[in-house]
């Protein structure tokens, strides 16, 4: 593996600048998510990484080599794809050995042979090997997709939205999968997702990227925890965090125009009251959506046992809020 360097890179399409002075470092062995939604610059990143676009200025650097002017074959990464990119008529071995069959890399067969059972093995798809990729189910391609990039051995995999299409279940499987095969290697992965779910449970550090510039980078409690505006502010937690007036609340300091208040840092007992709205029991948990002061979308999670019904009337007070100014940047 091999650590990524990109520094000052830009890139625009038709004039609307995709990528805005992006300067990040992924360090080797890491698992960086990159986070934000459409149009924000992720799979433009991945791109620029592996060759598939040129930057307009800047330079990437992997494992210290500068990487202008080679093409995606000479850089030795491997990438995965929303869309499965399986070859149809092949079955899963010859999909997962095809790689490894390319006149650069010379495998010989035997080891051809045991990297796809090792890879089979970790990925639990052994019994599939002499299936046809069409015979397989959604979760079954994906994993061979995934796989098809594992048996490179690459200096860094690019892992575009990889899970998005499946369903509930197999995201949740996959990402512990995915998860545990990265720390188990100790490979270093770049993975674009918009989904926050993904972005603390797997990633090492985190990405938030708006309108092609990162705005900030680090591990995700910190993100979470620390975020620097009301976007990054946005783009971790779920429930997501509420932000409301800073008037609403008494003695916000200067030049706050918002609180941002995560739903767990809401106590109840004491201070404001506030209209229950709404109540959803989740099993683990119960978020209460209350109305405050004319605003209706604040949210609260409590204990899940809770007698509270909507109609009821709660007093509730901010713990550790976060504040911003009227631009959305952080005030410390």
């Amino acid at each position: 593996m091999a650590e990524v360097v990109l520094h000052a890179i830009t890139k625009s399409f038709a004039g609307h600048k995709a990528l805005d002075d992006v300067s990040m470092t992924v360090a080797d062995g890491s698992f960086v998510v990159l986070l934000g939604p459409t149009g924000a610059g992720k799979t433009t990143t991945l791109r620029v990484i592996s060759g598939l676009e040129e930057p307009d200025g800047g330079d990437v650097r992997i494992g210290g080599r500068p990487m202008r002017g080679l093409s995606p074959a000479e850089r030795n990464v491997a990438m995965v794809f929303q869309q499965y990119s399986l070859y149809p008529h092949l079955t899963v071995r010859d999909n997962l050995a095809f790689p490894l069959r390319s006149p650069l890399l010379k495998t010989p067969p035997a080891e051809i042979e045991r990297k796809v059972a090792a890879v089979a093995e970790t990925l639990r798809i052994s019994h599939k090997l002499d299936n046809k990729a069409t015979a397989l189910s959604g979760g079954e391609m994906q994993r061979v997709s995934i796989g098809r990039a594992l048996v490179r051995n690459p200096e860094i995999y690019l892992m575009d939205e990889p899970l998005s299409s499946l369903d509930a279940k197999l995201r949740a499987d996959l990402r512990v999968e995915l998860k545990s095969i990265q720390a188990n290697s100790g490979a270093t992965l770049l993975y674009v997702t918009h989904d926050q779910v993904e972005a603390m449970t797997m990633a090492t550090h985190v990405g938030v990227l708006d309108h092609g510039r990162l705005v900030q980078f680090g591990p995700p409690r910190e993100v979470y925890e620390q975020p620097v505006s009301l976007y990054a502010a946005a783009r971790l937690g779920q429930p997501r965090i509420n932000i409301v007036p800073a008037s609403l609340f008494p003695a916000p300091p200067a030049r706050a125009a918002h609180i941002g208040l995560r739903p767990e840092h809401i106590r109840l007992g004491q201070g404001e009251e506030s209209l229950v709205n709404r109540v959803e029991r989740l099993g683990d948990q119960t978020r209460l959506h209350l109305s405050f002061r004319g605003q209706s979308i604040v949210v609260v999670v409590v204990e899940p046992h809770t007698a509270l019904r909507s109609g009821d009337i709660v007093k509730i007070e901010p713990v550790a809020p976060l504040y911003f100014d009227a631009d959305g940047a952080r005030l410390i």
